[in-house]
C-alpha cells in the first residue's frame, strides 16, 4: 500500500513566523487535522462520535522538525498505524512536499479511546478494531518510521 495521505494544505500566511517559516504550533495543527482524518477512516467520524459518545484523546505527541517549511508550500501528511490495543492507538505522521524526498517533520503519537460521558478510557468498538486491523495489514510492508521511539534528554 502506498502511504496513507490523511491531510493536505497550503501553508497559510498566519501560520508563519518573522522568518517566513511555519511556526512550531502549526506543525501540530496540521498533524492534528491528519489525526481527525484518520478517525474518520476508523469509524470515529463526527456522526459516530455524537451517536456513540466515544472519541480519541491524545496522550503523548513527539514532533521532530526536520526541514524548514515556508509560506504557500503545499504540504501533506502520510499516516502510518504503528499498532493498537484495546484502548490505545500508536500512530506516526510525516509531513511532505512535492520535489523533496525527505520528510519535513514527523510526529509520533499515542492516542486513547475514551467514553466522553466519563471521560474514561474505553475499548474500541468492533468496527473500529476491524478498520484499524485493515490499515495495519495494508501497511505491513511499509518501512519502519525513521523518527519513532525517540527520547529527549541530555547526557549527564
Amino acid at each position: 500500500m502506498p502511504a496513507l495521505i490523511t491531510y493536505r494544505t497550503p501553508v497559510q500566511e498566519d501560520w508563519v513566523d518573522y522568518n517566513g517559516h511555519l511556526r512550531d504550533a502549526y506543525y501540530l495543527l496540521i498533524f492534528s487535522y491528519a489525526t481527525d482524518a484518520l478517525m474518520e477512516r476508523i469509524g470515529l467520524d463526527a456522526d459516530s462520535r455524537g451517536h456513540s459518545g466515544q472519541s480519541l484523546f491524545t496522550l503523548e505527541a513527539h514532533i521532530n522538525y526536520l526541514h524548514e517549511v515556508k509560506l504557500g508550500t503545499e504540504v501533506w501528511v502520510h499516516t502510518q498505524v504503528i499498532g493498537f490495543d484495546r484502548k490505545r492507538l500508536h500512530v506516526y505522521h510525516s509531513l511532505h512536499r512535492a520535489g523533496f524526498d525527505e520528510a519535513l517533520a514527523a510526529s509520533e503519537q499515542m492516542l486513547l479511546h475514551v467514553d466522553l460521558a466519563g471521560p474514561n478510557s474505553a475499548p474500541f468498538g468492533e468496527r473500529s478494531v476491524a478498520l484499524l486491523q485493515g490499515l495495519v495489514d495494508e501497511q505491513q510492508d511499509l518501512e519502519a518510521p525513521a523518527f519513532i521511539g525517540r527520547v529527549i534528554g541530555l547526557k549527564k
